[in-house]
């Protein structure tokens, strides 16, 4: 996969959400939701509905592994 879609971004987002919810007052988001948010706020931004997958950050990647491979195992 050489590229995420704005689509497969919010679909990884809710999932973390969904796995770890927010926590207290702030509601602070997990780590990896909070990794793969920052993508997500740029391309809306942006209007982009597509990004390289090559340009994320670590956390992102890692992140976004998971979560496919969570969605990949059902």
């Amino acid at each position: 996969m050489l590229f995420i879609t704005i689509q497969e971004l919010e679909a990884a987002i809710n999932y973390w959400r969904s796995q770890s919810p927010a926590q207290g007052e702030e509601l602070v988001l997990s780590k990896e939701a909070a990794a793969l948010a920052k993508p997500y706020a740029l391309m809306i931004v942006q209007g982009s509905q597509r990004t390289p997958i090559d340009i994320l950050d670590e956390s992102c990647k890692a992140a976004l592994a998971k979560f496919l491979a969570a969605r990949n195992s059902l």
